[in-house]
């Protein structure tokens, strides 16, 4: 599958990722959908780790990876265009929620989300429902279900 990159397209950003197969989980996610991802470091692994390679196989290739050296200097590029946090605090389903071109989709670290101070920031903070019986969807499962749900607001899958 092939995507004009000169269509806007959502961005995913992930903040300081901390398990490796889920990284490489979603950068082939991102590859497959035309997505650009955004890395907050730092990471909890190297990029060079076997577990991460063992995913991610040849997706690096087909996939658009931008690397923020920390919060402060991803959130002073962004100061112009609008962030979505994905959190299990939000209080807005995310098939509720209308989703812009442009929009950069914010998941936090999978051992601890993001920061309060970071939820602060951040007006538009969705949830994935579910049970109430268990605590979180996978990282990379809630990647490729929100924006495959944005993809398809905009019509562009």
């Amino acid at each position: 599958m092939t995507h004009n990159s000169t269509i806007l397209r959502p961005k995913i950003a992930l903040y300081e990722p901390d398990i490796p197969q889920n990284t490489a989980a979603i950068i082939r996610t991102c590859a497959c959908l035309g997505a650009k991802l955004e890395i907050i470091e730092p990471c909890g692994f190297l990029l060079s780790d076997k577990r991460f390679k063992r995913v991610v196989m040849d997706y690096m290739d087909y996939s658009q990876i931008e690397f923020y050296q920390s919060s402060k200097k991803f959130f002073e590029s962004k100061k112009k265009q609008r962030i979505v946090l994905m959190t299990t605090k939000g209080s807005t389903n995310y098939t509720k929620f209308k989703f812009k071109p442009d929009d950069t989709i914010l998941f936090g670290r999978e051992s601890a989300g993001v920061p309060e101070k970071i939820h602060k920031l951040i007006k538009n903070r969705l949830k994935i429902p579910m049970s109430n019986k268990v605590r979180s969807l996978n990282i990379a499962s809630s990647v490729a279900i929100v924006l495959a749900e944005s993809l398809r607001q905009i019509e562009l899958i």
